[in-house]
């Protein structure tokens, strides 16, 4: 990045102290007995030091000081308030406040959380509700799964995934994927994409400690509908990375690969941190038929030890006619990242086609 280049402001920046003072007015337009100074002076203490969601959980708990009112008023003024307000994330610190504050009442914490996850979604504050009452939370989760608000289904099945990210897991879902089954089952042909994803994602959580489950449910579901062929593929893409038959079979590319592998480069031979690694690779087909393919990559990161992990990337899934050829590509950044530190050493990189290795390479990553 260039010197005249403006670096992107931090995601937590989203809460900052602008953002506070608009909370602040919209609060005091719908309560103008609301102390703005002494939210001002509680939400912005020691700001800069704080994480997104300890900024959010901050304003979440600065105005209930501040209100200072029993809870079903304050939810009444916090109901008023959503609509008032410029973002949906930051909407989030108003189901926040209900799961923080309202586990005492729950039916009236429960409509609270439907109208708002419609502002800023409800799905980390619903997990303390199913983290205290599983069976009674999920009751009415599998009710908002029918709702005619795509909002509230998507909140029926991203807020009871067993492995939410940014939220602590729910050990009893995690143990027992019965529990969430009939909201999955309702939403497997959802028309909302936004709704799809969500249950393609806690799918594919639920993969991770139950793969049979997931794919004998699978195998089950009417594929022939395009949205459910839709989330069946995206809850799988673990499973296919890790070259899982049943799964590469379910999106019909369980049989052996029928090609050659001409070319696989890997270049530059050598890297250094920001640098770009580029592939590229000619597959030709060697039977007179058509077949499904699913090509990956994987790259055996080096770690500190010096022993390597494997990760496994996505490049394209296609057919392929018979006896025809295609040529694919693919640029990838080596930068640090939150998850993934980077050691110097030599890094393997491996083609995969339905989940066997069909060719290798390799690039000398330089780390100061």
């Amino acid at each position: 990045m260039s010197s005249t280049q403006e670096q992107a402001p931090a995601l937590k920046e989203i809460f900052n102290q602008q953002r506070l003072m608009h909370i602040a007015d919209a609060m005091h337009a719908v309560h103008p007995a609301f102390d703005r100074q002494g939210f001002l002076q509680r939400a912005g203490h020691g700001l800069a030091e704080l994480s997104l969601m300890q900024r959010l959980a901050r304003v979440s708990e600065s105005l209930h000081q501040v209100l200072g009112l029993d809870y079903p008023s304050s939810l009444e003024l916090l109901q008023a308030l959503a609509p008032r307000l410029n973002s949906r994330f930051v909407c989030i610190f108003l189901p926040h406040y209900v799961g923080s504050y309202g586990l005492h009442d729950f039916e009236l914490s429960m409509a609270a959380l439907k109208y708002f996850t419609g502002f800023g979604s409800s799905e980390f504050a619903v997990r303390h509700f199913l983290r205290q009452d599983c069976q009674r939370t999920l009751a009415v989760m599998h009710e908002w799964a029918t709702d005619s608000d795509e909002h509230v289904r998507r909140l029926a099945s991203e807020g009871s995934r067993p492995r939410l990210p940014w939220s602590f897991r729910l050990e009893q879902l995690q143990a027992d994927p019965q529990l969430a089954a009939p909201i999955l089952e309702h939403l497997r042909n959802d028309p909302s994409l936004y709704v799809r994803k969500s249950v393609a994602n806690h799918l594919n959580d639920i993969t991770k400690e139950h793969p049979q489950w997931v794919l004998e449910r699978l195998e089950d579901w009417p594929l022939e509908q395009p949205h459910s062929a839709w989330i069946a593929r995206h809850a799988l893409r673990s499973l296919i990375k890790q070259g899982d038959r049943r799964a590469l079979a379910l999106i019909g590319a369980g049989a052996r690969a029928e090609v050659q592998v001409c070319r696989f480069q890997v270049a530059p031979g050598q890297l250094r941190l920001g640098d770009s690694l580029n592939l590229s690779l000619t597959l030709v087909s060697t039977c007179s038929h058509e077949q499904r393919l699913v090509v990956d990559y994987a790259i055996d990161y080096v770690k500190a030890s010096g022993a390597t992990a494997s990760k496994v990337f996505k490049l394209k899934t296609f057919t392929l006619q018979g006896l025809a050829q295609v040529e694919l590509g693919r640029s990838q950044q080596i930068r640090e990242l939150t998850t993934r530190r980077h050691y110097p050493g030599r890094h393997g990189v491996r083609l995969l086609v339905n989940g066997e290795p069909l060719a290798t390479g390799h690039f000398d990553l330089l780390v100061p």
